[in-house]
């Protein structure tokens, strides 16, 4: 069956984001597009670091001074990766800011730092630093050099903020993407008929990029998916990517090749596959626990080189699909 959408899309945050309608279900789809990547394009110009007037990076040049007052919408958010950072142990935290820097991924050039400056940078980094006047909704940072950075949940939270716009305009079925890796969808693709769920996201293998790994079917649901297949760098034959281990400041180690989760939105599925990279198969159990809101797609060496191993946690075989093929192991924790 041929499926028509209606694709409406504008590059923001550094990749393209792209609303999509079922062709000729909404009259008015192109309309409610732009006014959601409006709203996305005001967001990145609020928490974007690269410009020195948005409200984060205003945040990082002055709240060492002195409590700063922090409008009630980003203020909430921040509430909300502290609790996540409380839930992933640290894993996920967007307090480390000085360690991005560091290592040179705020230019985009990857580079190693000294052990001096390593030790700067873990010593200002951490929400244990930021904090939280919750009745007069201010921020205040305990030293000098913390730096909030928003970019492992900010995509998201402008995705749910635009999807939010959108269900106020009655739109019955739609997906925002920010870079194909933050996704959310409420509705059906194509027409609502018995059987038919969501809207089908196909996940890549993240070692052979033009194959298919699995399909989720997104119903009122979002997911995230975080790897370092494509920004990483170099040094002395080591393979570093661009995910940091808060807690170490290095690097994250834990063996994942990919993580993705599912979950209500979108500002939580990209913070915590980040988390869920950090800390690797360890953390299923605490990001995505059997009969949760949430489930996770692990990937991981397999036994033999080239090889994958999939472990999926807490998603029936109806929402994530893995497509069979030589070389994939897959793994379904009860």
């Amino acid at each position: 069956m041929d499926l028509h959408s209606l694709v409406v899309g504008r590059d923001l945050m550094a990749c393209r984001f792209e609303v999509v309608f079922n062709a000729g279900e909404v009259e008015n789809a192109t309309e409610l597009a732009v006014d959601a990547l409006d709203l996305v394009e005001q967001i990145e110009s609020r928490i974007t670091v690269y410009r020195a007037a948005s409200e984060v990076a205003r945040l990082n040049a002055t709240a060492a001074d002195d409590w700063q007052s922090v409008p009630a919408d980003l203020f909430s958010l921040l509430l909300h990766a502290r609790h996540l950072a409380a839930l992933t142990d640290g894993g996920f935290d967007c307090a480390s800011g000085a360690l991005t820097r560091a290592w040179g991924f705020l230019e985009r050039r990857g580079r190693v730092p000294g052990q001096e400056e390593l030790a700067t940078a873990r010593a200002r980094s951490g929400l244990g630093l930021v904090e939280f006047d919750e009745v007069g909704r201010r921020v205040r940072f305990a030293r000098p050099g913390v730096e909030l950075n928003l970019g492992a949940i900010g995509k998201g939270w402008a995705i749910d903020r635009a999807m939010q716009a959108l269900r106020m305009g009655s739109v019955p079925s739609v997906l925002v993407h920010g870079g194909q890796s933050s996704v959310r969808a409420v509705g059906v693709q194509g027409p609502a008929f018995p059987g038919r769920r969501g809207w089908p996201v196909g996940l890549r293998h993240p070692l052979r990029p033009a194959q298919r790994l699995a399909t989720v079917a997104l119903d009122d649901r979002a997911l995230g998916t975080s790897g370092s297949g494509t920004q990483f760098f170099v040094d002395r034959g080591r393979r570093l990517g661009h995910i940091l281990d808060p807690r170490t400041g290095e690097p994250a180690t834990a063996g994942v090749i990919s993580a993705t989760v599912v979950a209500p939105e979108a500002a939580d599925a990209d913070a915590l596959s980040t988390a869920l990279f950090v800390l690797g198969e360890e953390a299923l159990g605490r990001i995505a626990p059997a009969g949760g809101e949430r489930g996770a797609i692990l990937v991981v060496p397999g036994r033999i080189p080239g090889d994958v191993r999939v472990v999926i946690a807490n998603l029936d075989a109806e929402t994530c699909a893995v497509a069979v093929a030589a070389g994939v192991e897959v793994e379904r924790l009860s």
